[in-house]
């Protein structure tokens, strides 16, 4: 596969083989992430990585884009078709750059925003302190009233909504499990005329596979998201508008010239696969699957009687308190359950006492192990694997741990191609 990395340069080859055999005797449960298709890693391969293609198809800066013109409309077709969205751009290079670049089109310094914080499953992006875009914007964070149940305070919500008049709610979020209330959302979006934005990053493929609900089905203006995590496709940005034409056209400009510069064509041809892909009729059992095995991750650590955040799960992601359930922290989890082949990541929860580096939690999810094909008699098993690990945390448990997984994983190779 590497022929040429191998002759040219086979430190890199070296370190990309490392990398291949991790991911093929390991498990990935980090709820962010998957694994894509050959198709899709061919589009980023593609000759497409040689283009400069400034601008939008039919209104290009440069000559010769004959074929990044029918890439990128194709991208942008079954973005819309996808989502239910009348317009759509696929340049951002990633979910972080989308949602700047949708707050640059939609506000002017010193206008706020209400979201989500990040404490209580929202995103860096929406607004945490230590990003550079609450230097220019104003974000107010909104909370959950029951860390138990999940449920947002959404009549706290209306109150500071009322009060501070923004421009912009933004739902969505990167460690949340529960479905939002969208319904509410735009309700107070509209009493105090604010626009309603979703970021579906994490749940953009169970949108897709119509194993969650659209946003858009309730009224919201703008979903932001990236390409990858469940939708399954390369890592990347995409802006969806619902239907208005002067919101697209801001958007538009703010993604270019405003924000970024030539697009990537390689990427955009990639998420044309892999959009494609997700109009098959297959994606949406795949999407239902990542949803039943959440479910039977979550039966496992209910009857271990272990914390989980907002009680459970109705997506694909679970949010546990690894410091009251096992009394090991997110960041000594992570690293044990690492060294068993089984990959997640320490996450902080509501109102944690623990540092950040070191947090109280840690988050797993379903997309990549449904990938793979994984289904709830196995994933069940994952998660018995994972309370063994965190129980005993001995290297004779991480060792037993270790066989079995790979085990399991190299019985349920990485496809490379989905149906």
């Amino acid at each position: 596969m590497y022929t040429f990395i191998k002759k040219q340069d086979p430190k890199i080859e070296e370190i990309l083989r490392g990398e291949e055999k991790r991911q093929r005797e390991g498990l990935e449960l980090i709820p962010s992430e998957n694994y894509v298709s050959r198709a899709v890693k061919e589009a980023m391969a593609s000759s497409l990585t040689n283009k400069y293609s400034e601008g939008y198809p039919g209104r290009r800066y440069y000559g010769g884009q004959e074929f990044t013109d029918q890439v990128e409309t194709l991208a942008i077709e079954r973005a819309k078709k996808l989502f239910g969205a009348k317009y759509a751009n696929v340049q951002p290079l990633g979910g972080a750059n989308a949602n700047i670049a949708m707050y640059f089109a939609l506000l002017e310094p010193g206008d706020t925003v209400l979201g989500m914080d990040l404490s209580h499953g929202g995103h860096l992006t929406h607004g945490h302190p230590v990003t550079y875009i609450t230097k220019i914007f104003n974000f107010i964070r909104y909370k959950m009233k029951d860390v138990e149940t999940g449920e947002i305070d959404y009549a706290e919500m209306r109150k500071v909504a009322k009060k501070i008049k923004p421009k912009i709610i933004l739902a969505g979020f990167s460690a949340y499990p529960r479905e939002l209330n969208y319904k509410k959302f735009v309700s107070i979006a509209r009493e105090v005329g604010a626009l309603a934005v979703m970021d579906a990053a994490h749940i953009a493929g169970l949108i897709a596979g119509k194993a969650a609900k659209n946003p858009f089905d309730y009224g919201f203006d703008i979903i932001t998201t990236t390409t990858h995590k469940t939708l399954r496709g390369p890592r990347g940005g995409l802006i969806l508008i619902r239907k208005d034409e002067e919101l697209a056209k801001k958007i538009n400009k703010a993604v270019f010239p405003g924000f970024q510069g030539g697009p990537h064509m390689h990427q955009i041809a990639a998420k044309a696969v892999a959009f494609g892909e997700a109009l098959r009729p297959s994606f949406k059992k795949y999407a239902k699957q990542i949803i039943k095995n959440t479910h039977a991750m979550e039966k496992v650590f209910k009857g271990h009687k272990a914390r989980m955040l907002t009680g459970g799960s109705d997506n694909h992601l679970i949010l546990l308190d690894g410091w009251k359930s096992f009394g090991v922290s997110g960041g000594e989890a992570e690293k044990l359950l690492d060294r068993a082949g089984i990959t997640l990541n320490k996450n902080a929860i509501a109102d944690d006492t623990r540092k950040p580096m070191d947090p109280s939690g840690i988050r797993f999810g379903t997309p990549a192990m449904t990938t793979r094909g994984f289904k709830e008699k196995e994933v069940a098993r994952v998660a018995e694997i994972m309370i063994e690990v965190l129980t005993a945390r001995t290297d004779a448990a991480v060792a037993k741990a270790k066989k079995e997984i790979k085990k399991l994983a190299l019985s349920h190779p990485i496809p490379e191609s989905f149906k």
